[in-house]
C-alpha cells in the first residue's frame, strides 16, 4: 500500500497542496483530476522524491521513502514528452535500464523482446525515435519503465500531446498493461473522460486539497465534479467502465 502522510507544499507565500493524507491499495490505478496549476505534478514530483515536502512523510509496504533518493524509489515518472534517446533505436532505449543493471545478453533479448510484443512494437524494434509516430514513441516509454518492474508508475498527462485518435488508442492500451503487469498507478488529468476510463479510483484535486471519490457512480453523481453535465455526450463510456 502507499501511503501518504499529511504532504504539505508551499512555493513562496502560495500553499499547492495543504495536509494531504491518503492510502492507495497495490494494482490499482488512481485518477487525480485538477485544473492546470493545480498542484497534481507538484504531488507526483513529491511521490517520485524530485520535490520535497514541506512537511509529511511517504509509505510504500510500510518503508518510508521521505528521506530515500528516487533512484532508491523504484518509482518511475512519464511525462507528455516521451523523452527517449534520440541516438538509440527502440529497443535499445527499452533495454537501457536492463544494460545498466548489468543483466546477461540472453536476459536482456528476452525481456525486451517480450515487451515489444506485449506493446506491438514488434516492426518498430530497429526504428529510431525520430521515426516514430507520436503514440509509437510513448509506447516505447512504457516499455521502458515497465522492463525494471516499478513498484509504483507515475503519469503526468502521458497522452496530453496526442491527437484524438491516438489518444483513445493509448489509452485502451495502458488499460491493458495495467492489468496484464499488475500496475500500481497514479494517472495525472484535467480530462473527465479520461480520468473515468483510466482509474480505478478517482480523487481531485481543488485549492491544495484532495478529495476521494469512494466509486465511480458516486462521482459521476456528484454534480461539483461535473461529469453529468457532459456524460450524455459520450456514447457508450458507461458501458465501457461498467456503470450499466
Amino acid at each position: 500500500m502507499l501511503q501518504v502522510k499529511n504532504i504539505s507544499k508551499n512555493f513562496g507565500k502560495e500553499s499547492i497542496l495543504k495536509d494531504i493524507s491518503f492510502e492507495m491499495p497495490l494494482k490499482q490505478t488512481l485518477s487525480v483530476l485538477g485544473k492546470s496549476g493545480g498542484g497534481k505534478s507538484t504531488l507526483l514530483k513529491i511521490i517520485a522524491g524530485l520535490e520535497k515536502p514541506d512537511k509529511g512523510e511517504l509509505y510504500f509496504e510500510e518503508i518510508n521513502l521521505t528521506k530515500l533518493t528516487p533512484q532508491k524509489r523504484e518509482i518511475v515518472y512519464l511525462y507528455q514528452e516521451s523523452l527517449l534517446f534520440p541516438h538509440l533505436n527502440v529497443f535499445e532505449n527499452i533495454a537501457f535500464s536492463l544494460r545498466i543493471r548489468k543483466l546477461s545478453k540472453a536476459d536482456i533479448e528476452a525481456s525486451v523482446n517480450q515487451m515489444l510484443i506485449d506493446l506491438e512494437l514488434e516492426e518498430q524494434s530497429h526504428k529510431m525515435p525520430h521515426q516514430l509516430s507520436g503514440g509509437q514513441k510513448q509506447r516505447v516509454s512504457f516499455g521502458r519503465a515497465l522492463i525494471i518492474k516499478p513498484k509504483l508508475l507515475l503519469l503526468d498527462e502521458p497522452f496530453g500531446n496526442l491527437d484524438v485518435e491516438t489518444r483513445e488508442t493509448m489509452q485502451q492500451l495502458f488499460r491493458r498493461i495495467a492489468e496484464q503487469y499488475n500496475l500500481t498507478a497514479i494517472f495525472v488529468t484535467h480530462d473527465l473522460k479520461e480520468a473515468l476510463k483510466m482509474g480505478t479510483q478517482i480523487a481531485k484535486l481543488e485549492a491544495g486539497k484532495l478529495m476521494f471519490y469512494n466509486s465511480k457512480k458516486e462521482f459521476i453523481e456528484d454534480i461539483d465534479s461535473g461529469v453529468s453535465d457532459e456524460i450524455y455526450f459520450w456514447g457508450n463510456l458507461k458501458k465501457e467502465i461498467n456503470l450499466l
